[in-house]
């Protein structure tokens, strides 16, 4: 390993390069390829294209499977959720952050190596592999985020946080378009079938994370540490609990927290469950489905858009303040909800979907965080206030899918637990009115 001193170029693109290792996870996995893959595999048709079966068995239980697939995303994030504060303990105490980051990375690149060999006859497994892939993905991120501080001066922090995300959301893009291809023309790769084309795509995000990310684990350094106390492993709940008492004594960031985890549970589900809904839910002029083609291109435009979506919402919140942007958006995400309930049941309706979604998707998760940051009190423990903050979003992941799952397990379609996302996002604008206009002008 090469010591670089902190804020050098090679040091932060090394940083930076971790997230444009692991992102191909979320989008290729998580939104794409592998809920795409999974309804295919889950679902028997016979000859003319009807539906014979949506019925799964997981660990000897019978589950729709799209409400299968809810549940394990919820399951991850609930285990992610109770580990990330012990993690951030190990990474601000512990001086372990390189070895533990290595660890959860190689456990959620073998995650997606392994799914290769998912089918219809191992079910099981391939959800077994998704929640250790989420596990994997989260966990590497907390000590991802805790170099931060280490790698870049404080006034530099800001431009390498955003260096990072172009990183990963550039390179994702590249890997997913190329997948795409892949499952399109398998022919032009010498592969058989777009099946096969899957398969390899899993293998690629594997090999693609663990080999990227040899290039931090090169040059990061091993990290210092605190202190010697066996305490370490308690340390992050320990502030936890400390943010949860000093809420009481400020009501604008209780109230903004509250709103926030609401709104969330809308938010992060329609991401998760966007490709499934579409190959249920949309269908073609002869009555199909989208196709694997379209479904990722479905999601390249929420991708595409949100980067303009962010860039929209901050300068509205320059001109109007954060608060008050954070309502037009929830409010335009329930618009976005009654308009796929009701109206949205072609290709092309729902390609229209996607830019609203892109839109308001990248504006309201970025002005989230940065009003939060507004609204923290004078402290020097910021990293207890944003732990804090990751464990809300967490939990209110586990919540919405939970919700959203159990509605789909007793419901015909997918549009019902649409129902539960509107109201998600209704009750996220009534809390956020709850947060008084004169303390809005404070947080801006």
């Amino acid at each position: 390993m090469i010591a670089l001193p902190k804020g050098s170029k090679k040091l932060i693109m090394a940083w930076a390069t971790y997230d444009l290792a692991n992102s191909v996870y979320n989008l290729v996995i998580t939104a794409t390829i592998f809920p795409i893959y999974y309804n295919a595999v889950t679902t028997s048709k016979d000859a003319s294209g009807k539906i014979l079966s949506e019925t799964v068995n997981f660990l000897g239980f019978n589950f729709k499977n799209s409400a299968l697939y809810e549940y394990a995303i919820a399951f991850a994030y609930l285990i992610v959720a109770i580990l990330s504060p012990l993690l951030s303990g190990v990474a601000d105490y512990g001086g372990s952050k390189k070895k533990f980051m290595k660890i959860f990375c190689y456990l959620g690149a073998t995650a997606c190596l392994l799914m290769y060999f998912f089918d219809k006859d191992t079910v099981s497994l391939g959800i077994i592999l998704a929640v250790l892939a989420c596990v994997g993905f989260s966990g590497s991120m907390v000590f991802y985020n805790a170099y931060l501080p280490e790698i870049a001066a404080p006034e530099q922090q800001d431009a390498v946080s955003a260096k990072g995300f172009a990183m990963g959301y550039w390179g994702s893009s590249i890997l997913l378009i190329v997948n795409l291809m892949m499952v399109q023309k398998p022919e032009w790769f010498g592969l058989s079938n777009a099946g096969q084309a899957t398969k390899i795509a899993f293998l690629s995000v594997g090999l693609w994370w663990a080999g990227f990310a040899q290039i931090p684990f090169y040059y990061l350094p091993e990290g210092k540490r605190k202190d010697g106390n066996r305490t370490t492993f308690i340390k992050g709940y320990q502030e936890l609990a400390k943010v949860w008492g000093e809420l009481k004594h400020n009501m604008q960031l209780k109230r903004f927290l509250v709103a926030f985890f609401v709104y969330s549970m809308g938010v992060q589900t329609v991401m998760l469950v966007a490709t499934l809904f579409g190959s249920k839910e949309i269908k073609d002029a002869d009555g199909n489905g989208m196709d694997t083609g379209k479904l990722i291109t479905v999601i390249l435009i929420i991708q595409f858009v949100a980067m303009a979506g962010a860039y929209l919402f901050s300068f509205l919140s320059r001109k109007k303040g954060n608060l008050f942007t954070l309502k037009t958006a929830t409010l335009f995400w329930v618009i976005v909800c009654i308009g796929t309930y009701a109206f949205v049941y072609t290709p092309a309706h729902f390609y229209m979907v996607a830019v609203c979604v892109g839109l308001v998707m990248g504006g309201i998760q970025s002005l989230s965080r940065s009003t939060y940051s507004k609204m923290l009190p004078e402290t020097k423990d910021h990293t207890s206030y944003f732990s804090f903050y990751d464990v809300c979003e967490k939990l209110s992941i586990v919540f919405g899918m939970l919700c959203f799952a159990l509605i789909t397990e007793n419901s015909s379609t997918m549009r019902t637990p649409i129902l539960a996302l509107i109201v998600f996002f209704v009750f996220g604008f009534l809390l956020l009115l709850r947060i008084p206009k004169m303390q809005e002008q404070n947080s801006h």
